[in-house]
């Protein structure tokens, strides 16, 4: 798959364009003479749209996913990681039409659609065959997927499927984007592939598409105001039953910098090379310079980005491996030696008072819970080495030596949709009335299915959970893989106070539609509360 779409670089660039600007002239390296006719052609052409994936997912549309949610925060430290303010912003639910994230996603998002566009387009042309169909059902559903997102983040948007169309697009409602995605994706599984491993890995088969739905049915009160809970799991069971996924045995294997097709239980990823297919910079951002020879570093992280108190104070089951995913307390590396920073005593806290400011001292790397500001307006913590590790750090995508040194990028492949997520959707939607149903002769219970989960992170088995223990259920299994804010927003849960964030609008649960869109489009209406 890295394959496919480092070969799409070389003619993605033309498709980079936002759902306003229609007419823009798209060389391409195919003509009517030179159609795609073979799998492999049809592979090729493709890449596009799997390079527009990957190019931001990790990065712009993950912070909107994550840092908007208890999950994740970037706070400044002494000025370093202000940015503006955006970072802050999406903490606080305080963004504006003008944030700059919200910008890039949407344009993401719509230059994914256009890409998808043009390549259905090219490959209509093509003569008739079975890799035709395969892969214009292949297109569809990433096209479906880019709606998601865009349906998912922003509510009402234009739904464009002509890439020839040169109109200013006109908005649709979000139920009427739910009905378009969820007609895409019903229209294509029959013509997408079912075979999972090396050749079908990080694309579109007909398993995804099945869990795509499911993820849509159990948030259809969002979208369209109408519970769809028994389709959820119809949707999950077309996936269980089909037996192509089984859980890793190791969970923390699922994120390690050489997983890939070898993980069984991921149904659909994002292939990330740290020189070819850039956009993977978890480690660049959410570790410690401490930290680098015990994962024998070629760079030096950042101390930008951790949890807060409330939200890793969750991992609290005994025997859990999914709390090994965070660093918190004193450090010591892998030869078990404690982490020194050499500093001063005014080094290590700013606020020191006693008479020797400037001595010398070594202090052991300890992660803190807690985020105490200096300065509130800012969200600034300081930049003492006490400020330094504020903040529990995550390594669920554990950090890889090999990350190229310059641009920070990893190897590690981001998944987007896997098997526990399909089970514990299954179980949600049976908590909120759905019937359970068996799978394989096995009667799959609410609990049932949240053990299975539970079983291979080691924890201890659960009786009688809840829709309350079901949100924290997710946190411990899902953290960091961009499905926080939806599923705060389905628990009604996004309005609570975290962190430093105390707003509780209800608005802010659809991102507003960019200034920049509004003023290239007149015929956007902006969502309600901006």
């Amino acid at each position: 798959m890295k394959n496919i779409i480092i070969t799409g670089m070389a003619i993605c660039f033309t498709c980079l364009t936002a759902c306003t600007k229609l007419d823009v002239k798209v060389e391409s390296e195919y003509t009517s003479d030179n159609f795609p006719t073979t799998a492999d052609g049809f592979i090729a052409a493709s890449g596009p749209m799997y390079t527009q994936l990957s190019s931001k997912y990790a990065v712009d549309y993950w912070r909107l996913q994550e840092l908007s949610t208890d999950e994740a925060i970037i706070p400044a430290r002494d000025g370093n990681y202000e940015d503006g303010g955006q970072y802050r912003f999406l903490h606080k639910h305080t963004w504006t039409k003008d944030h700059p994230t919200v910008k890039n996603v949407w344009q993401w998002a719509f230059s994914g659609v256009t890409t998808c566009n043009r390549i259905l387009t090219l490959f209509q042309k093509a003569p008739e065959s079975k890799s035709k169909q395969t892969s214009l059902a292949e297109v569809r559903t990433m096209r479906a997927l880019y709606y998601f997102f865009l349906m998912d983040l922003f509510g009402k948007v234009p739904i464009i499927t002509s890439f020839d169309n040169t109109s200013l697009p006109e908005q649709s409602s979000r139920e009427a984007v739910f009905t378009f995605i969820e007609k895409e994706l019903k229209e294509s599984l029959p013509l997408l592939n079912t075979k999972t491993g090396q050749v079908t890995y990080s694309k579109p088969v007909k398993w995804f598409a099945f869990a795509l739905l499911e993820k849509m049915y159990l948030n259809a009160v969002v979208y369209t105001g109408r519970p769809m809970y028994t389709e959820a799991v119809a949707m999950a069971d077309s996936v269980l039953v089909g037996g192509a996924y089984t859980l890793d045995d190791n969970f923390i294997n699922i994120f390690t910098p050489d997983n890939g097709p070898q993980v069984k239980e991921t149904i659909f990823a994002i292939p990330y090379d740290t020189y070819q297919i850039k956009g993977n910079q978890f480690s660049r951002f959410g570790l410690h310079p401490g930290l680098v020879d015990k994962y024998s570093l070629l760079f030096r992280p950042s101390i930008a980005m951790s949890t807060i108190a409330s939200f890793y104070e969750k991992f609290n089951l005994t025997g859990d491996i999914r709390n090994n995913t965070w660093l918190e307390g004193k450090q010591f590396n892998s030869d078990g030696s404690p982490i020194m920073i050499s500093t001063t005593n005014k080094g290590l806290d700013n606020n020191y008072a006693g008479p020797d400011p400037g001595a010398k001292i070594s202090w052991q790397l300890s992660f803190s819970k807690e985020l105490k500001l200096r300065v509130d307006s800012s969200m600034d913590l300081g930049n003492d080495e006490l400020a330094k590790a504020s903040g529990v750090r995550g390594i669920k995508f554990y950090p890889d030596k090999n990350t190229e040194p310059q641009d920070r990028n990893s190897n590690n492949d981001v998944p987007v949709m896997r098997l526990a997520d399909v089970m514990l959707m299954k179980a949600e939607a049976i908590l909120r009335g759905a019937a359970p149903t068996a799978v394989k002769g096995e009667l799959q219970t609410a609990d049932v299915l949240v053990n299975k989960i539970r079983a291979r992170a080691h924890a201890p088995l659960i009786s009688g959970i809840t829709l309350d223990g079901m949100l924290d259920e997710r946190a411990r299994e899902m953290a960091w893989e961009a499905w926080r804010r939806n599923d705060l927003i389905r628990f009604n849960k996004f309005e609570s106070a975290w962190g430093f964030k105390t707003d509780g609008n209800t608005f802010h649960r659809v991102y507003p539609v960019p200034a920049s869109e509004l003023t290239l489009n007149p015929k956007l209406v902006q969502n309600t509360g901006y």
